[in-house]
C-alpha cells in the first residue's frame, strides 16, 4: 500500500492504542474479581473452573485463527463481530449465576473467552499490521492495554467497590459492546494468510517439536510447562486471598500491572547483565518470593507482606513469560519461529496454567475448614514447587550467550 493511500502513523497512534486499552479493559474488569465474586455467592468450588476457561480458549483458539480468521475475514470485521458476542455472554452471565445453576454460568463464561481469546491475537495482528515501525510503536500500543487493565481494576473496586458483585460483568460487557462497534471503525486489515492452505501441523506447530532436539531447549519447555502449574494459584486465589484480608482487593492487585510497566522498561538493561538463563531464574525467583511472602502474611496479617508480593508481578510476568519468548524467537529458524512461539503458548498458558487452576482447586478445597481456608499451606505448597523448578532448571539449562535485544518485547499479556 503506497503512502498516499495509507493513513499516517500519528493518525493511526490513538485509534491503535484505543483499541489495546479497550481490549484490556474488558478483561480485566472481570478476570481479577470473578473469583471473589463467586465467593461471595455461594460458588466457592466453581473458582478452578473459572480461571481454567481463559486456558482452554487458549488451546482452541489457534485452530479458529489459523483456519478463518487470518484466512477468509478481514481482522477489523472479525475483531467486531467477536467482541459483540463476547460482550453479550459477560453481561448474561450475572443473570445466570447461582449457587444452584454454576454450570449455567460457567457455560456462559466459557462462550465469553471462547470469543474473547481469539482477539488476543487479532488486536496484535491488526496493530502490526498498520506501524510502520513495529519496535518502536508497538510497544507505546501495547502499554495502553496495561493501562486499561489497571483502570478496570480501579474503576471495578476502588470506584464501584464491586470485587463481589455483578457490577464488574456490566462494566466488562459494556466495554465489550462498545468496542465490538469502535472495531468496524478501525482501518481495514485483510486476512494476513488469504489463499494460503492450512493445516493442524502448522497451526499446533509440530515442526517446532524439532527444537525439543536442542537439550537445553527441552529443558526450558518442560521447566515451563511445570512452573507454569504453581504460577495459576495467583491468577486463581490470589484476589481472594487479598479480599480475606482488605478491601478493594482488585485495586491492591492492579500495583502488579503498575509494576509491569516499569520492568519492562528496564528489561532490555538487566538483559543485556544477566542473558536467558539468569532472567529466566530470577523470574522464577520472584515467583518463589512471592509465594513465600503470601505464606508469611497468611499468618501476621501484614499487608506490606502482600503488597511485596503483587508488586513482584513486574519480575514474576517479564523476566519469566517475555524472556521466554525472546530465547524462543532466538532459538527456532525464521521459518518455524511463529510455530515455536505458539507452540510455547500453548505449553504454558494453555496446558500448564489449565491443569494449575485444577490443582490449586484442588488444594484451597483440602485445606478448607467450613469458611475458613489455611493460606499458609496453600501458598507453601507453589512456594517449594517454584523453587523446586528453578533449581533443576539451573542444574540442566545450558545459556547460549547471544545479543540483548535493541528494544523492548514487544508482546505482553497483562
Amino acid at each position: 500500500m503506497s503512502t498516499a493511500t495509507r493513513p499516517t502513523v500519528p493518525a493511526l497512534g490513538p485509534r491503535l492504542s484505543a483499541m489495546m486499552f479497550l481490549e484490556f479493559f474488558i478483561w480485566g474488569a472481570w478476570y481479577v474479581t470473578v473469583g471473589n465474586f463467586l465467593k461471595g455467592n455461594g460458588m466457592m468450588e466453581a473458582i478452578p473452573w473459572a480461571y481454567s476457561l481463559c486456558p482452554i480458549a487458549a488451546i482452541i483458539s489457534p485452530f479458529f485463527l489459523g483456519m478463518v480468521a487470518d484466512r477468509f475475514f478481514a481482522t477489523e470485521r472479525v475483531l467486531a463481530v467477536m467482541q459483540l458476542l463476547g460482550g453479550l455472554c459477560l453481561l448474561l452471565a450475572p443473570q445466570v449465576a447461582s449457587a444452584e445453576s454454576q454450570t449455567a454460568f460457567i457455560g456462559v463464561l466459557l462462550l465469553h473467552t471462547l470469543f474473547f481469546m481469539p482477539t488476543l491475537g487479532l488486536t496484535n495482528t491488526l496493530a502490526f499490521h498498520h506501524v510502520t515501525n513495529p519496535e518502536k510503536q508497538f510497544p507505546i500500543i501495547r502499554v495502553c492495554g496495561t493501562i486499561g487493565w489497571i483502570i478496570a481494576n480501579v474503576i471495578v473496586s476502588k470506584v464501584l467497590h464491586g470485587d463481589a458483585s455483578a457490577v464488574q460483568f456490566y462494566v466488562a460487557g459494556t466495554a465489550a459492546v462498545l468496542f465490538g462497534f469502535y472495531s468496524f471503525t478501525l482501518p481495514h486489515t485483510p486476512p494476513p494468510a488469504a489463499g494460503k492452505r492450512a493445516t493442524a501441523r502448522d497451526i499446533l506447530g509440530l515442526d517446532s517439536l524439532a527444537l525439543l532436539r536442542n537439550g537445553s531447549f527441552a529443558v526450558f519447555i518442560i521447566c515451563s510447562f511445570l512452573i507454569c502449574i504453581p504460577l495459576a494459584f495467583y491468577y486463581s486465589y490470589a484476589p481472594v486471598f487479598v479480599g480475606s484480608l482488605v478491601e478493594d482487593p482488585a485495586f491492591n492487585m492492579s500495583f502488579g500491572q503498575m509494576s509491569e510497566v516499569f520492568f519492562m522498561l528496564v528489561m532490555p538493561l538487566c538483559f543485556a547483565r544477566l542473558g536467558v538463563k539468569w532472567m529466566l531464574a530470577v523470574g522464577m525467583l520472584a515467583w518463589v518470593a512471592r509465594y513465600g511472602f503470601f505464606a508469611a502474611a497468611a499468618d501476621s496479617h501484614l499487608m506490606a507482606l502482600v503488597i511485596a508480593g503483587i508488586v513482584l508481578h513486574g519480575v514474576c510476568y517479564d523476566f519469566f513469560f517475555v524472556t521466554g519468548q525472546i530465547y524462543v524467537d532466538k532459538a527456532a529458524n525464521p521459518k518455524i519461529r511463529g510455530q515455536a512461539q505458539g507452540f510455547l503458548v500453548l505449553v504454558t498458558q494453555g496446558i500448564g496454567m489449565l491443569i494449575g487452576a485444577q490443582v490449586a482447586g484442588l488444594l484451597v478445597k483440602a485445606n478448607t475448614v467450613g469458611a475458613d481456608i489455611a493460606w499458609r499451606s496453600v501458598w507453601l505448597i507453589p512456594c517449594i514447587a517454584a523453587g523446586v523448578i528453578m533449581l533443576v532448571f539451573l542444574a540442566l539449562f545450558r545459556d547460549v550467550k547471544q545479543a540483548a535485544p535493541a528494544e523492548t518485547p514487544t508482546e505482553v499479556t497483562a
